[in-house]
């Protein structure tokens, strides 16, 4: 085996075994990149699902819409897509503008769609449930009070004479 080839029987460059290869094109950076990917992926990877099963599912139930139209979760997606999904309490509406195939960061997500959504509407805030005095399981002193009118004694839950 001379200097340039390697145990599994290639050669290596000038450089050396640990010199960088070629640009990969397949990563969230890449310019020329892969021209669709799945609709369930895309979703995972431009954070606007928790999981791609959830993706999935969320196409199995019709809650995602491309151009208009329901879609399965295996359809491919191309740049300048609408897609509208149906999340509760929100409707988000999503152009693509960029393909990507692994989950990436959110400031590289966010630069992967261009968000057309209506403004979500504002949240009330519910006022805490307030119970009426007097309603409900009664205190231990009106618990004591109504043993009174009805003539009870209290009986000492450690008295052995009153237990069997």
């Amino acid at each position: 085996m001379s200097a340039a080839e390697t145990p599994q029987g290639g050669t290596q460059g000038e450089a050396g075994p640990h010199a960088a290869g070629p640009q990969r094109t397949d990563g969230p950076h890449a310019t020329d990149g892969p021209q669709s990917v799945r609709l369930d992926v895309w979703l995972w990877s431009a954070r606007l699902m928790p999981t791609r099963s959830a993706a999935t599912a969320a196409c199995r139930g019709g809650h995602v819409r491309r151009n208009g139209e329901p879609v399965k979760a295996a359809q491919k997606v191309v740049v300048g897509d609408e897609l509208r999904v149906r999340s509760p309490g929100r409707e988000r509406i999503v152009v693509i503008t960029r393909i990507l195939t692994k989950r990436v960061g959110a400031p590289i997500a966010r630069e992967a769609y261009e968000d057309h959504s209506p403004e979500p509407a504002p949240q009330l805030a519910a006022a805490p449930p307030r119970r009426e005095r007097g309603t409900g399981r009664p205190t231990k002193r009106e618990r004591r009070q109504f043993e009174q009118l009805r003539g009870r004694e209290e009986q000492d839950p450690f008295d052995r004479q009153h237990r069997r």
